[in-house]
């Protein structure tokens, strides 16, 4: 099957890794160990470690083609949110933001009303954006796992135009990460990635990233699949070998 041209783009989720003082070294080898032609990378690192991966990023030619997203953003621009980061804060730190992982829903209890909020405050920011949509296991263990991601979908994009893209095909991405795939192990099949991001493309075109124990090993099945457009990766990110094949099985 020939593939639509669509933006690849593969995401590296650092989650609660690395510090200021290892980060950036971290950045660096894995921009230089990833410059495959046609794939988008982006490195997502805790906030205390943004400034030491742009810096490290900016040291190389420029930075490889790497951009730095954050993991979360608020959906005021300020206030008295003691411990928070606003969206106009990141303004030269980076130029991504996940929003609605589901780590944040389960540990945090993020809405899809409030993530939809997130969304509009990281895109009048500047900021481009993916949104994660996924199942639980009780879910798609009923069958219920396209009615889930078609119910999140639907209340995050409420009162949202996500074609706030403004012209650029990589503003707004959406990652579907099945729960039950995220730090499991588990994987969902090449099949029923498909299925969800076939679904997902009907309500509305833009990339749409596989997310969940995404591996060496099941990278290039997953990533040949025709509505799969890269990967949201997390733990394999932090290894330098594994992004890597990561990144070479999504530019083929």
């Amino acid at each position: 099957m020939i593939r639509p041209m669509r933006p690849v783009i593969v995401a590296g989720n650092w989650k609660m890794h690395t510090t200021p003082g290892d980060a950036g070294e971290l950045a660096r080898t894995i921009a230089r160990r990833t410059n495959e032609p046609g794939v988008a990378r982006v490195l997502c690192p805790p906030f205390v470690c943004l400034a030491a991966v742009r810096d490290a990023l900016a040291d190389e030619p420029a930075g490889l083609g790497v951009a730095v997203g954050a993991q979360n953003v608020h959906h005021e621009p300020a206030g008295a949110y003691t411990g928070e980061i606003s969206a106009p804060m990141l303004a030269g730190l980076a130029t991504w933001a996940i929003v609605g992982h589901s780590e944040r829903r389960r540990d945090a209890g993020e809405t899809d009303e409030l993530i939809g909020r997130k969304l509009l405050a990281a895109r009048a920011a500047g900021l481009r954006t993916i949104l994660c949509v996924g199942e639980q296991l009780a879910e798609r263990d009923a069958g219920r796992a396209i009615e889930v991601v078609d119910r999140q979908m639907r209340g995050c994009l409420a009162g949202a135009n996500p074609g706030l893209a403004g012209g650029d095909p990589l503003g707004f991405t959406i990652a579907y990460e099945p729960v039950w795939a995220i730090g499991t192990g588990k994987t969902a099949t090449p099949e029923q990635a498909q299925e969800a991001q076939a679904f997902i493309r009907t309500l509305i075109e833009v990339p749409v990233l596989y997310g969940g124990s995404v591996k060496p090993e099941n990278a290039p099945e997953l990533l040949s699949q025709p509505d799969v457009d890269g990967a949201l990766v997390g733990g394999a990110s932090l290894d330098v070998e594994s992004f890597a094949a990561i990144c070479e099985a999504a530019a083929k």
